[in-house]
């Protein structure tokens, strides 16, 4: 069965492109640098239905990006979660937080006015954030 994104997923994000594992998709959500990794199995819910290799992969991509969030963008804090109350798939939160962000301290969800960056600063973001991961061999833009 081939890996098809979550129609949730692909409506509230763009694709920056993909690691051997994942697919790295930037949030709309103008609240700061939000990406999400998905894991390119089809069918996929939970971390522990990875196995030991496809675990250690999601973890190095995961530490990747994270790492490269914070370089870019000094955050107090990187917030990684994978939740999936409202989308099944399998896709892990990667969230760079600022005191100076509209939900701080508390977490994104619900928390946030909801104001989306219009399709202009969208593709700049995507531009950026290609540029950045494209020094990495481990990444193939979209």
């Amino acid at each position: 069965m081939a890996f098809d994104l979550h129609p949730r997923l692909a409506a509230d994000t763009s694709w920056i492109g993909d690691f051997p594992l994942c697919r790295l998709l930037l949030i709309k959500e103008a609240i700061g640098p939000w990406f999400i990794l998905v894991p390119k199995i089809a069918d996929l819910r939970e971390i522990h239905h990875l196995g030991d290799a496809d675990q250690q992969q999601l973890m190095r991509e995961s530490s990747l990006l994270s790492g490269i969030i914070e370089k870019e963008t000094n955050p107090e804090k990187m917030n990684v979660a994978a939740l999936g109350n409202m989308v099944p798939q399998l896709h892990i939160h990667h969230i760079a937080r600022f005191t100076t962000d509209a939900a701080w301290p508390s977490p994104v969800w619900g928390n946030t006015p909801g104001n989306l960056r219009s399709e202009e600063e969208q593709s700049a973001e995507v531009e950026k954030w290609v540029a950045i991961f494209a020094s990495h061999p481990e990444f193939t833009a979209a």
